[in-house]
């Protein structure tokens, strides 16, 4: 059987690929379960600067849940919370990866799939991508933390859009206007394009790109939920490391500094 969900590693760069191109993505149990696994593999290599996540094929990023799989794991109640267990350790595991995370975003990112793309860090869209959320023409109920999560990216009134009007064809221009993606590139360009970013990315010190990822992270909770006392700690460890002086030294010889990560 093809493996479902691949985890690749080129350079500073860690790619996991969801890999069901004939159903256009959707993740499956096994993707899910798979997902911690990879994601922990990339955090400790430290020759991995950066993790991207793609969809195999032409035709889609993720196109939400595996349907196929509802008759037999999700047949009720009991059913859909094991699964919900299951794929949030996998959304988990992403959403607390310490290195920068990326999505390359192609086709169809629909339900599930713009779930995923909203635990990234930066979410880089071809001009074919198309967006939605249609659980309102399926009925579901959906949970207040995943709403929460996309609120926090767009705003109340577009999230309202999103979900009352159940449209999947949200395109490139709406969702960069909504804030929903960061970057809409022509789609012969997107892996090069997004290649290029997270290079660029992985050349600059890995101290301080963790220390502002854990900064936005924390500042986007209550302000008696912040741990700022742990912000302070990054922001001491940057200046105390090597990365530091090796960055003002490499300003004042006018080269490219070589940062360790230490």
């Amino acid at each position: 059987m093809t493996e479902k969900l691949l985890l690749e590693k080129d350079g500073p760069i860690g790619w996991i690929v969801f890999n069901q191109p004939e159903k256009h993505n959707a993740v499956s149990h096994a993707m899910w379960q798979r997902m911690p696994e990879y994601v922990d593999d990339l955090a400790a290599d430290d020759s991995i600067r950066v993790v991207v996540l793609r969809g195999a094929g032409e035709r889609a990023f993720v196109a939400g849940a595996d349907i196929s799989e509802f008759k037999d794991r999700r047949r009720n109640m009991a059913d859909e919370e094991e699964y919900g267990r299951i794929a949030a350790r996998g959304t988990e595991a992403l959403a607390t990866l310490g290195k920068p995370l990326l999505a390359m975003i192609h086709g169809y990112c629909v339900g599930g799939g713009v779930s995923i793309a909203l635990t990234c860090d930066i979410r880089i869209a071809a001009d074919d991508a198309r967006f939605g959320i249609p659980a309102a023409r399926l009925g579901l109920g959906y949970d207040h933390a995943g709403i929460r999560k996309l609120m926090n990216l767009i705003g109340p009134a577009y999230t309202k859009e999103i979900f009352f009007t159940a449209r999947t064809d949200f395109s490139p221009p709406e969702a960069l206007r909504m804030g929903l993606v960061n970057q809409v590139v022509p789609k012969a360009d997107l892996e090069r394009f997004t290649r290029h970013y997270a290079v660029t990315i992985a050349g600059n010190a890995p101290l301080t790109v963790r220390s502002v990822k854990c900064t936005v992270s924390q500042l986007l909770r209550p302000e008696g939920e912040r741990d700022l006392a742990s912000l302070d700690k990054l922001m001491v460890e940057c200046f105390n490391s090597q990365d530091y002086q090796e960055g003002v030294r490499a300003f004042s010889e006018k080269r490219r500094p070589q940062f360790q990560g230490r």
